[in-house]
């Protein structure tokens, strides 16, 4: 059933496979073969004279729970079904097309692929193509959660960028076609910071920093890197540039994890910042849950900017009135959010910022200079060592 593709059908790379070791070769072979026992699974009950299924975790905050010794958003056993009937023909024919094409063009040659292009290389599948790439989109998320694998093991790469690193941190990479070590010096080149790339499994890591610093905007991470914060604070400095992608919460995960090194994570003072950026770092997300284990940065503390930090530092007149939308991502976090109701530490800075009604940005210590933030807040902050959880 997950033979060759038919010669009407366009492989998605005609590449060969790199003649060195690839990384990540263990998890590929591993997601290959649960692809073809679900395939073989499918062909018995066919011939069985079965309606073929496939069984999917339902992907919703309604279906996880916050485990707080694993320190993330573990997935329920709510599933979804979908059997091979008269009506979902399309849909299914479209599932084993996509397994397909991950197991024979992917996982089996080493390759990979942006969404956009399986969408296009569905134009190939007849008359079981995708119309539209939110269709495409859905069934690879649904495909990462039936198999358990996260999709960048597959060979899907994001479109996004992974975010900046700047500070005492040597990556070492891999050159795909060579397969020799590329050594990058995160501290030496100069103005700039490194992109995390989209795949970060193989890399490796040598550093003498004590922590990791991710900050949320950009303008407030080329400061620090201009200033060469990382070398006063001995920090890893990771620009998140928004709520952070997979790339980057894995890529902070890894390196965690390898040296042993706390996080932590500096935010605009708002219920984005909060309960969509923070806890989407250390936790993960409700849609996510199926792979959160891979993403989650549990050992993440939150270090600023807090309500408090408007009193102690004098910023009352440096805020911004909570808009609308800003209250009701609150109360629905202190409601249903099962992060928030674990910590009464973070119910505690919610009500709090409802009841100044005000909203902080990371820039508003520029009321006292332009580098009072560097110089000041953060060195207070880590004095202290008063973190939220």
């Amino acid at each position: 059933m997950l033979g060759r593709n038919q010669e009407n059908e366009q492989p998605m790379s005609k590449q060969s496979t790199p003649s060195a070791p690839p990384a990540g070769e263990a998890e590929r072979r591993k997601a290959s073969q649960r692809i073809a026992e679900t395939a073989e699974s499918i062909r018995s009950a066919i011939l069985r004279g079965r309606k073929p299924s496939m069984s999917f975790p339902v992907r919703s905050l309604s279906n996880v729970r916050y485990d707080a010794k694993r320190g993330h958003f573990e997935i329920l056993d709510k599933k979804s079904t979908r059997t091979l009937t008269y009506n979902t023909v399309k849909t299914f024919a479209q599932s084993m097309r996509l397994l397909a094409t991950t197991k024979n063009d992917l996982l089996d040659r080493n390759d990979i692929a942006g969404k956009r292009e399986v969408y296009y290389n569905s134009k190939s599948w007849g008359e079981c193509r995708f119309d539209a790439q939110p269709e495409s989109d859905t069934l690879l998320d649904d495909m990462e959660a039936m198999l358990g694998v996260n999709r960048e093991q597959l060979g899907y790469i994001p479109e996004e960028r992974g975010g900046d690193v700047c500070g005492p941190l040597t990556v070492i990479d891999r050159d795909p076609v060579s397969g020799r070590d590329v050594r990058i010096d995160c501290a030496g080149l100069g103005t700039g910071a490194w992109s995390i790339p989209s795949r970060v499994e193989h890399l490796r890591f040598e550093t003498s920093a004590r922590l990791v610093l991710v900050v949320e905007t950009s303008s407030l991470f080329q400061r620090l890197v201009h200033h060469r914060y990382f070398e006063t604070a001995n920090c890893v400095l990771i620009s998140m540039s928004g709520v952070p992608t997979r790339a980057c919460r894995r890529f902070v995960r890894r390196l965690a994890d390898d040296r042993k090194l706390p996080v932590l994570a500096f935010t605009d003072g708002d219920p984005y910042g909060y309960c969509n950026i923070y806890r989407t770092l250390k936790v993960g997300s409700g849609q996510a849950a199926h792979i959160n284990r891979f993403f989650c940065v549990p050992q993440a503390h939150y270090l600023g900017v807090t309500p408090q930090d408007i009193l102690d530092y004098n910023l009352e007149d440096a805020t911004h009135p909570l808009e609308e939308a800003d209250v009701k991502r609150a109360r629905d976090a202190l409601k249903n959010d099962p992060f928030i109701l674990h910590h009464k530490e973070w119910q505690a800075v919610l009500n709090q910022m409802l009841k100044m009604g005000v909203r902080i940005e990371q820039q508003a210590f520029a009321k006292h200079g332009l580098n009072f933030v560097l110089e000041t807040y953060l060195p207070e902050k880590l004095r202290k060592g008063d973190f939220l959880p």
